[in-house]
């Protein structure tokens, strides 16, 4: 019922930024967590950033002090910006939602098809 379109992603010169934007689109609902996820070639998919519905956020070690997750509930988009890259920065990223029909108490989670990031001169 919701749709995740992720942009921003691409080439990037080691020390570069790039932001990262998810939006949503659907009927009527609301947002609880949201968050990046990250999947580099033979490696698992790991948490991020992420960033509750009160503003709470939590980071990954590898990324702390770099990136800053934050979300606009008005556009139902939540963003991820990526400051002083690094090649170890490379991967798909995904971002993940939950929501709730508003009116009803029913959670659900969506993702994002991903969007490649890299990091490379």
């Amino acid at each position: 019922q919701v749709q995740l379109v992720e942009s921003g992603g691409g080439l990037v010169q080691p020390g570069g930024s790039l932001r990262l934007s998810c939006a949503a689109s659907g009927s009527t609902f609301s947002f609880g967590d949201m968050a990046w996820y990250r999947q580099a070639p033979g490696k698992e998919r790991v948490l991020v950033a992420r960033i509750t519905s009160g503003g709470s956020t939590n980071y990954a070690d590898a990324v702390k002090g770099r990136f800053t997750i934050s979300r606009d509930n008005a556009k139902n988009t939540v963003y991820l910006q990526m400051n002083s890259l690094k090649r170890e920065d490379t991967a798909s990223y995904y971002c993940y939602a939950q929501y709730y029909i508003i009116g009803t108490l029913n959670r659900f989670g969506s993702w994002g098809q991903g969007t490649q990031v890299t990091v490379s001169s």
